[in-house]
């Protein structure tokens, strides 16, 4: 009975955890709010031959075009640049990378420096918009005021992609917990921000975060302290991304760079919770294996539980396939091992690798 009540709590910690933060409807087109003002979309690219079709195809088949398309060319060694300009937006060369900063922060600020627009929206190049996208984040930014971002809905093709489900689950946590709407350290979700050119001035934008490795997160906290409000959102039916096509190794340093940084700058009380929650689905993962023990019921029930619980998560994380929702005791150790290889990155080797570079946990980079 008692293993029972943890792991009913493990579960219960989950729903205090998740909220089905959708990006809300706009108001009626007569309020004459959504869209006002010049829209910058800023894109950091290197080597995203593969993504950027999708993306740039999306932004031109927008309810709401953007102004201006920017895509910063960091260093690629693809046709990065040849397809962006096929698509006759404007491409930025990278400039060579100063001391101090680290290649995304200096790709995002340099294209910056380039935009006209008094609305700037940061995307990721896998990011992928609906046709509505762009008019509903506008009129939510609006309404919301301060600056807003988006944990895109996660699209997976192959097996290794859907290993990142209970990732993904935990990464919807630390953007809708309600205790981070508290923390002074609340974060963005780097891959799609929005913000006003004023409040993204006022809180010195990426130049305030340029050696951090979770830039994202770091900003948010910058417009916190310039006393702007952030709003995360989880982009189901508007922006998803895929983020991992190219095999399980990205996606184990994808994952990897900022797995045990991450949990420094959330709520203390979103970590015990996220803790709880993990506790109790790694116990009731152990059903298979104690199915004949006197434990095996009770835990045979948790994992049912478990598995109703994320089949609902998903329905705003992403599309995982059938049988990993089922089989999740499968992400979760994927999940364990992408957190050893981060802390033995971290705390061992001082850096972390992503995109071909390497990366100083300090914040200084090698080419």
């Amino acid at each position: 009975m008692a293993i029972l009540i943890l792991l009913v709590l493990g579960c219960a910690a989950g729903f205090v955890l998740f909220r089905r933060m959708t990006v809300p409807a706009p108001e009626p087109r007569s309020s004459g709010r959504a869209g006002q003002g010049r829209l910058s979309v800023i894109i950091p690219a290197r080597n995203e031959e593969g993504n950027l079709p999708f993306l740039l195809k999306s932004l031109l088949a927008q309810t709401r075009k953007p102004d201006e398309i920017i895509v910063v060319d960091d260093e690629s060694d693809d046709r990065t640049r040849e397809i962006a300009e096929s698509f006759g937006v404007t491409v930025v060369a990278n400039p060579p990378l100063p001391p101090g900063w680290t290649g995304k922060n200096w790709a995002v600020w340099n294209g910056y420096a380039h935009a006209t627009g008094d609305l700037i929206a940061f995307l990721d190049a896998d990011v992928r918009l609906e046709p509505l996208a762009l008019e509903w984040l506008l009129d939510a930014r609006e309404r919301e005021g301060g600056v807003i971002s988006v944990v895109p809905y996660h699209q997976t093709e192959k097996a290794y992609e859907r290993l990142a489900l209970i990732p993904n689950v935990l990464g919807i946590f630390a953007f809708t917990s309600p205790f981070e709407r508290t923390n002074p350290g609340k974060g963005l979700y780097g891959s799609c921000i929005l913000t006003t050119r004023e409040d993204y001035e006022k809180a010195k934008g990426h130049e305030s975060v340029k050696s951090e490795l979770l830039d994202d997160l770091n900003l948010g906290a910058r417009y916190r302290a310039a006393g702007i409000s952030v709003s995360n959102f989880v982009g189901r039916g508007l922006v998803s991304f895929r983020m991992y096509p190219h095999g399980i190794r990205s996606e184990i340093q994808g994952f990897g760079k900022g797995a045990v940084l991450s949990a420094a700058v959330l709520s203390k009380r979103t970590v015990v919770l996220v803790a709880v929650w993990l506790i109790g689905l790694i116990l009731a993962e152990t059903a298979p294996f104690l199915l004949q023990t006197s434990w095996g019921l009770p835990l045979a029930a948790g994992y049912v539980l478990y598995t109703l619980q994320i089949f609902y998560f998903i329905k705003y994380a992403g599309h995982f396939g059938k049988a990993m929702p089922v089989l999740h005791l499968l992400s979760t150790a994927f999940f364990l091992f992408v957190m050893l290889y981060s802390a033995y990155r971290v705390v061992f080797l001082g850096q972390v690798a992503w995109k071909g570079r390497h990366i100083q946990v300090g914040g200084r980079q090698d080419r």
